[in-house]
């Protein structure tokens, strides 16, 4: 099998599990040289471990994207290791607590968005300084269904996911004629731990948001996101810029 990404230079965020694991483990099996980051030292340690054990390369780097100084980290341990960068993909994120705006407060917003928005912007910034002197590279967001729906999740996520959508498009569009290329997945349910950020589940907001639940279909696995993520970042997908793609099994076709 060809490698599909041989010698690109990747950073992935949220490399510890669920979907960031999956891309990170298919990349590399593609020939792609990882850096992956988590705020999960031990998992992403694992993940590393696992990905070297079957012959690829790879670093893990303990980072929390809501912080600068981490975000910074991951990008010095690009250049210190594999001495550039070729591919982001900006996979770190965490659910809110279904609350609807009435009953939002200030501090979970502004932690959702810090995780979800603010740390892909920034990302996104240091990744194009990168690129554009070479005239390539490619970034790649992992929106949500409730970055193009209303009914996904609470109010903070909810307009987080669909913040880093319009993010997604204005990047590939204002940088179209620089060679770089900026595209979203979407994904629907799928298996991952991400319902372990959830706490004091707000009543009013899940039974709102559970009367579109009997439209989803089975869950999805974390490898359904990967493989799309893999067309996204590779050549065969040179004419896609500006996509958001719902990987979801159909459940936002209701």
């Amino acid at each position: 099998m060809s490698e599909r990404l041989k010698n690109k230079v990747v950073i992935i965020t949220g490399a510890a599990s669920g979907m960031g694991k999956a891309i990170a483990e298919l990349f590399a099996r593609q020939g792609a040289k990882i850096i992956a980051g988590d705020l999960n030292e031990d998992g992403v340690k694992s993940v590393v471990e696992k990905i070297k054990q079957a012959g690829g390369e790879a670093i893990a780097v303990k980072a929390n994207v809501a912080n600068q100084a981490d975000i910074d980290n991951l990008f010095s341990s690009a250049e210190n290791s594999f001495h550039g960068l070729d591919i982001l993909v900006n996979n770190a994120g965490i659910m809110d607590n279904m609350e609807p705006v009435a009953n939002v407060k200030d501090s979970e917003w502004e932690r959702v968005f810090s995780v979800n928005t603010v740390s892909v912007m920034r990302t996104s910034r240091i990744a194009v300084k990168l690129f554009l002197p070479k005239k390539h590279g490619i970034i790649l967001n992992i929106a949500s269904v409730g970055g193009i729906q209303g009914a996904r999740a609470g109010a903070a996520y909810t307009a987080s996911k669909h913040a880093v959508v319009g993010l997604t498009k204005n990047t590939a569009y204002m940088y179209e004629k620089e060679g770089i290329r900026c595209n979203a997945i979407a994904p629907g349910g799928i298996n991952t731990n991400i319902s372990s950020s959830m706490t004091n589940i707000d009543k009013f907001g899940m039974q709102r948001q559970q009367t579109g639940m009997t439209t989803m279909p089975e869950p999805g696995s974390a490898e359904d996101i990967a493989n799309a993520a893999l067309f996204l970042v590779s050549d065969e997908a040179a004419y896609v810029n500006g996509a958001v793609l719902p990987v979801d099994g159909a459940w936002t076709a209701y």
